[in-house]
């Protein structure tokens, strides 16, 4: 009986438990950021955004749960560049986890080494609209910007988690393989609409207009933020029909009566366009939210008969 008991507790000791596996509880601000985590991180992170890909990430409501998320988080990301200046200093405030704060281990601004456009030269002031003073923060729409991300991921893993830190890389190089493959299907895609003018609603798509040579000619809201005026509508309109601009590309979370009420006008199409994972129940991972993107794009362009 001595025997059996001290072979079972060798058992213990040599097998750890699932349950004694360690995993990092991530929090990040947007669907895109927690996609990229999950996969560095594997099985040895949950990451788990408060925005979702259909809302608006510069306006979120605050709710319980996102503090309960935010107290037990061993790790936080977020976009960065003030898109969630609005919302998430409260939530920060009250979560009460310095593990989390800005300028702690647990603490990881994704947009660091990214290709940012749209920097602000000279004063800024209110009369511009929600202009981001360092910049436009909807880099994750370029894969490359992606890459940056991932990498950037895997070091803020490995410096929470040491041991784990070969699997982070491993992870890491098969996401940077994937990537580079996707990149050239991608951008094979692209050729047959590259130089196609659009009008987006926001100006969420500057960084994906540059990876895929899209030309973002105007936007339905004369500035960031700020609701479009009725002459503003009718230049838009003039605009389309003279340049003969094919597309109107929407985000998911603002109201798509004008636009459609403009694409009727002027024979644009009018595309539900998410920026983010998420923003569409079929986008689920980062590589998805290119697949689905570019092809709504190329199927556009083929029913217009302006594909190359």
């Amino acid at each position: 009986m001595k025997f059996k008991t001290l072979a079972l507790l060798a058992l213990a000791v040599a097998v750890p438990t699932a349950a004694s596996a360690k995993t990092l509880e991530v929090v990040t601000t947007t669907e895109d950021l927690a996609a990229i985590i999950n996969e560095i991180g594997q099985k040895h992170v949950n990451a788990v955004s408060i925005a979702k890909g259909y809302q608006d990430p510069h306006f979120v409501d605050a709710k319980p749960s996102y503090l309960l998320k935010l107290k037990k988080a061993d790790l936080l990301a977020v976009v960065g560049l003030e898109l969630e200046v609005g919302w998430l200093p409260p939530l920060l405030t009250n979560a009460r986890n310095p593990r989390i704060l800005p300028g702690s281990a647990g603490f990881m601004d994704s947009s660091e080494g990214c290709d940012i456009l749209q920097k602000p030269v000279g004063a800024i002031d209110r009369s511009m609209g929600d202009i981001h003073p360092s910049g436009n923060p909807h880099y994750w729409l370029d894969p490359e910007n992606g890459r940056v991300i991932a990498r950037h991921a895997a070091r803020k893993l490995a410096e929470l988690d040491p041991e784990d830190a070969a699997d982070f890389q491993k992870n890491l190089a098969t996401f940077e393989s994937a990537l580079t493959e996707k990149e050239k299907a991608w951008s094979a895609q692209a050729t047959a609409f590259k130089g196609v003018k659009v009008i987006t609603y926001h100006n969420s798509f500057p960084n994906f207009a540059k990876a895929f040579g899209l030309d973002v000619v105007n936007h339905v809201e004369p500035k960031p933020g700020v609701p479009p005026s009725p002459n503003h509508v009718q230049e838009l309109v003039a605009q389309i029909t003279s340049e003969k601009v094919p597309l109107l590309l929407i985000e998911p979370y603002f109201d798509e009566k004008l636009p459609m009420k403009i694409g009727a006008q002027t024979g644009a199409q009018v595309l539900i366009f998410p920026p983010s994972v998420g923003g569409d129940p079929s986008v689920k991972t980062y590589f998805d939210l290119f697949d689905h993107d570019l092809k709504m794009i190329a199927d556009a362009m083929a029913k217009s008969g302006g594909g190359k």
